[in-house]
């Protein structure tokens, strides 16, 4: 598996990155958390958009370097 593959990253952004899904996805809701001031937000919180932003950042980092080539 080569992780410079957008695919790859794609798969890991749809999976883990919105993981779990209902009622809305983790990241979604984390990202809205820290956007309001992050207010209440221990270590384990950030460690978890951390591990499911991850993926989104690897994807992004990886299209840009695909269409920076071309």
């Amino acid at each position: 598996m080569d992780l410079k593959d957008w695919k790859t990253w794609a798969l890991f952004s749809v999976t883990l990155g919105l993981a779990p899904f209902f009622p809305e996805p983790h990241i979604w809701g984390k990202l809205k958390w820290i956007a309001g001031g992050a207010n209440g937000m221990q270590l384990m919180d950030w460690g978890d958009a951390l591990m499911h932003g991850t993926p989104w950042i690897g994807l992004v980092v990886t299209l840009a370097l695909h269409f920076k080539r071309k």
